[in-house]
């Protein structure tokens, strides 16, 4: 069978900021081309359209899809852009009725017979790249998906069967290398402080041991660890060094230091080839070390991601993130000592947040010039999250507004209330944040290979839109109504706390 994976541009509903996203998330597809290498040693055919990085239409894509002749088609997504894979699918039926659609994905495994929408044919749920072969044999013999782990379809009275999630892989090795000759990778570009060079995306380990609760792991059985050979990863970065000339590597493990002497391995390995290579991934601050840091300095690593969320004690306890502060610090200090990018990810909006929190987290990141990038993300409930079942029963001070899920974007967006932040607050809150980390000096190289000129029209714009937000809430305390005493004082009796902007909150001590 002729097999044609589809990934549609995703930006559009960024607005004036859809070029940012663009910018920093026209990552190659690379489960795609994952699938496309699997099914291709099953003796199948298969091709990629990736729309995002020509920002193609719904029209266009179909037009390049339809012209491939595919005899099915599939694709994937996270949740917040199920709409747009829901878009493309209906636009494919009309164009092509008798196309079968079938799609995947983290948002498919969580909500599973719930995205058997009518444009689509088949929902898989967890990972594909066992049953996938296995079903397009059926298929193209004419047959069902009956007794096959994994795959929703529709029986003869119309209605969902599901015989239960794909078992998982067991054996990581077991997989081909992805099939990059699928996708065009001249333009995946991705901003460093060397400036925007071509790079891939590569895996050495899937899965990630804790359970935060703003990630969906029991749906996903994220905390299942699988690790592939040192060897088998590093012969694929020679391959894509011989065979494309690439020379940046993501790595896409969510914990990269788990275990030391797994990456240690891929270290000593990508020296005995001497490989000209640099990579970059994420790992927890407490599993971070001098000597194990210098060696991968040595062998390319040049940027290193953290997942600091908060400033916040209790905060922290309630999102079961388990690392004490001072381990972030120091984790930044190591990698400026050994000249490795250090990225901080942070979130406002969880539950216990008020306007004093967000402003302890954002003097935090002000005052320490060892943190040289932060990324600052509205946390969102997705489904499937412990986030999401707090939001969605009102506990804890959080109100969830809508289940539209196309809503469900962290920047620029918020669908939640948390204590007495409204989601507009949020949004200028974390608008605010944007510039108090980057108006800083000592962050503009980063920003700049990051971005290039365009970080900077960003940030002028970001400014003018906070002077407007505090103008306006200044304007609007000045004239707004005393409140009474008799109020006042029973607030003050209930224990609350007023905060620089007018908000009722409650304000708590920073623990650093």
């Amino acid at each position: 069978m002729r097999v044609g994976f589809v990934y549609p541009a995703w930006t559009k509903s960024y607005g004036i900021f859809g070029y940012f996203a663009r910018r920093n998330s026209s990552w190659p597809p690379m489960n795609l081309a994952l699938l496309g290498a699997v099914i291709k040693q099953h003796g199948h055919e298969a091709f990629i359209v990736d729309g995002t990085p020509d920002n193609l239409s719904v029209g266009d894509t179909v037009a390049k899809v339809l012209a491939e002749e595919p005899d099915i088609v599939g694709l994937t997504t996270y949740s917040p852009f199920f709409h747009v894979q829901v878009e493309l699918a209906t636009a494919l039926k009309k164009a092509r009725p008798d196309l079968p659609v079938m799609i995947g994905g983290s948002h498919t495994t969580i909500v599973k017979e719930k995205a058997l929408e009518d444009c689509f044919d088949y929902v898989f749920v967890g990972e594909a790249e066992d049953v996938l072969p296995r079903f397009l044999d059926r298929l193209q013999e004419g047959r069902t998906p009956e007794g096959l782990k994994g795959i929703i379809w529709r029986g003869e009275d119309g209605k969902p069967v599901f015989e239960g999630a794909a078992d998982p892989l067991q054996d990581f090795d077991s997989l081909p290398m992805a099939d990059r000759t699928l996708l065009d990778n001249s333009k995946y570009l991705l901003g460093t402080l060397e400036g925007r060079n071509p790079f891939t995306l590569i895996q050495t380990t899937r899965g990630c041991p804790w359970k935060c609760i703003f990630c969906a792991s029991k749906d996903l059985n994220t905390t299942l660890i699988r690790r592939r050979s040192p060897e088998s990863v590093v012969a694929e970065m020679k391959h894509v060094v011989d065979t494309y000339g690439i020379r940046h590597f993501f790595i896409v493990d969510d914990v990269l230091t788990l275990y030391d002497e797994h990456i240690l391995k891929i270290c000593d390995l990508i020296e005995e080839e001497g490989l000209d290579v640099t990579w970059e991934s994420s790992t927890r601050a407490n599993l971070v070390n001098d000597e194990q840091v210098k060696r991968m300095a040595e062998c390319g690593l040049i940027r290193l991601s953290f997942g600091l969320e908060t400033v916040d004690t209790e905060m922290r306890k309630t999102m079961k993130k388990k690392v004490p502060l001072q381990y972030y610090v120091e984790a930044n200090r190591i990698l400026n000592k050994h000249n490795v990018e250090a990225m901080n990810s942070v979130m406002i909006g969880l539950p216990g947040e008020s306007e004093e929190t967000v402003r302890t987290l954002l003097r935090f990141l002000g005052d320490n010039r060892d943190i040289k990038q932060a990324n600052l993300a509205i946390a969102v409930p997705y489904p499937g999250t412990e986030f999401y079942q707090i939001a969605k029963q009102g506990d804890q001070g959080v109100t969830l507004h809508t289940d539209d899920f196309s809503q469900y974007r962290r920047y620029g967006a918020a669908v939640t209330t948390v204590g007495n932040l409204t989601p507009k607050d949020l949004v200028e809150l974390q608008n605010e944040g944007f510039v108090r980390i980057y108006a800083a000096p000592w962050r503009w190289a980063p920003m700049y290979g990051k971005h290039g000129v365009f970080g900077f029209v960003l940030l002028f714009v970001r400014v003018g839109r906070m002077i407007w937000w505090r103008s306006t809430r200044a304007l609007q305390a000045l004239f707004s109504a005393p409140k009474p005493v008799a109020a006042a004082a029973a607030g003050a009796a209930g224990g609350q706390a007023q905060t620089e902007f007018g908000h009722q909150g409650t304000p708590k001590s920073p623990h650093f």
